[in-house]
This record gives C-alpha cells, sequence and structure tokens, in this order.
C-alpha cells in the first residue's frame, strides 16, 4: 500500500501547477527546496526550523533553517496549506484528465478516507497535522489528503524505528546509501556537510554495521531490514482497520492512478525512499 501511497502524495513536490501556485505565493521555485519545506511544514502551523528539522529528521538542521526561517514571512502556513490544496487540485486534474470524476476514483477516495481516519496519532507530528485539517469536498483532494495522512503516519513511525535501531539523522542516510537504496550523491542532497558524512560512515564502522569500502556489512543489513521491518509494523494500524478483503479492493482502485502519476514523468526516477531496496 506505501508503494501505491507514495507517489500520489509526492505529487505535491514536482507538480508545476504546485509550483505556480507556491511562486503565487512569494517562494523561489527556481529549485525544490524553498517551496518544499513549508509545503510539506505548513499543516504544524508557524513552527520554527528546530521543530521543523526535529519532525523532518533526516535533514540537515542549517539546511531546514535556510530555509524554513524566512518561510512564514513569505507566507503564512494557512495560505500555504490552501495554496497546496489548489495546487494538488489542478496537478490531479492535469494528470487524471476525465477519470478525476469517475466513480472509481470516488471509490478510492472514501476507502483511502477510512484508512486514514484510522490511523493512530499518538506520537506522530506530522500525520496529526495533516489529520486536524478539514477534508477537502471534491474526491480527488480527499484520495491527495488521505495519501498524504498515510504516508505522514508511516513516516512518522520511520523515525520511531530509526531511534530504537540508534541511527541518528546522519548514520540513517549514510546506512541506507550502503544498502543501495541510492547514490550517495542523492542521500548528500539532504544538506549534511562530508565532514558530518564521513564522521556518520566511521560511527557506523565503529559499531560493525559499515565496511571500510562504504558498503553495508551483513550486520548494518539486519539492521536496515529491521528497521523497515519495524516501520511497517507501525504502519500496519490503518490496513488492520480495514481488513484485508477491503484493502485489496483500494490497492486495485488504485492502480490505474498510481500508473498515471508514474507515467505523467513528474517523479524523479531515483529517489532516498529506498522502495524495494531493503
Amino acid at each position: 500500500m506505501w508503494h501505491l501511497i507514495e507517489p500520489l502524495h509526492a505529487v505535491l513536490y514536482y507538480a508545476p501547477e504546485v509550483s505556480e501556485e507556491a511562486a503565487a505565493l512569494g517562494f523561489d521555485v527556481g529549485e525544490r527546496w524553498p517551496s518544499y519545506f513549508p509545503l510539506r511544514a505548513a499543516p504544524l502551523g508557524a513552527v520554527g526550523s528546530g521543530r521543523v528539522a526535529s519532525a523532518f529528521y533526516s535533514f540537515s538542521p542549517r539546511m531546514v533553517a535556510e530555509h524554513m526561517d524566512p518561510a512564514w514571512g513569505i507566507a503564512s502556513p494557512e495560505a500555504v496549506v490552501e495554496a497546496r490544496g489548489r495546487g494538488i487540485d489542478r496537478a490531479y486534474r492535469a494528470i487524471f484528465g476525465d477519470r478525476v470524476d469517475s466513480p472509481e476514483l470516488a471509490e478510492a477516495a472514501a476507502l483511502a478516507r477510512r484508512a486514514a481516519e484510522a490511523a493512530d496519532l499518538a506520537g506522530r507530528p506530522l500525520a496529526a497535522a495533516n489529520s486536524g485539517l478539514p477534508w477537502p469536498e471534491s474526491p480527488h483532494r480527499q484520495l491527495w489528503h488521505a495519501a498524504t495522512i498515510l504516508r505522514e503516519h508511516r513516516g512518522d513511525g520511520h523515525l520511531a524505528a530509526l531511534l530504537v535501531a540508534g541511527l541518528d539523522p546522519v548514520e540513517s542516510l549514510v546506512s541506507f546509501a550502503a544498502i543501495g537504496a541510492a547514490s550517495v550523491e542523492r542521500f548528500e542532497s539532504r544538506g549534511w556537510s562530508a565532514r558530518e558524512w564521513s564522521d556518520a560512515g566511521e560511527r557506523l564502522v565503529a559499531r560493525g554495521l559499515l565496511g571500510g569500502d562504504g558498503i553495508a556489512t551483513d550486520a548494518g543489513r539486519a539492521l536496515r531490514s529491521s528497521v523497515e521491518r519495524h516501520t511497517d509494523e507501525l504502519a500496519a494500524a490503518p490496513w488492520r482497520a480495514l481488513g484485508p478483503a477491503v484493502t485489496g479492493r483500494l490497492a486495485d482502485l488504485l492502480g490505474e492512478f498510481w500508473v498515471a502519476v508514474l507515467g505523467s514523468g513528474l517523479l524523479p526516477s531515483e529517489t532516498t525512499l529506498g522502495i524495494g531496496k531493503v
């Protein structure tokens, strides 16, 4: 379900329609990050960069501060939430065409909403913040909102799993790159310095999780597998509430829309999510 839902959410960060809405508010959209941070953080309210860095975890606090310190002076969180809703409305209409008003999308949205409303929110700041927003009226925007709650619910749980595994923000990236989840260059986009990256690698070598060549040891791969397993377990409550038959029905319904998003060419071919690389 994560594989199906993540791309539906991620349209937010790549669709030109969302970029246009962010630019209209005054954000620099010449690169991804100046709008990425406020677009994702807006449901938290007018919080400072420290709170955002804590919730986002793997980004360098310096990078977060660079983009978040000026953000709420450019536009309020409420204005950003409204703008991202308008952008997603336009983006989904462009991607799905006439299918945006189909009964299949409406049914998928209703089922995804049921799953999102069953998500446990204790200790999950981003999921709780998005869950606290009003539900949109149109089915396609409901689908995106549900996908967002569910992906942030899983993401919040993933951070808990990393903490239990004893992997700090930089180590979480170095250890993930070490199993081939994505290139080191892709992970380095999170803003850590070369020295911070190498120091994290040395700490992982000392724990027996990384070899001198930067490749994960058997112990390192086992730890990453345990992190992903724990993450999946922590993300299971909405799907248990839906039950296997209804979850299967939702998966079937989402298929064509997942294909449409991937076929749009908006999403990058390589991300730091490491889907299928555990």
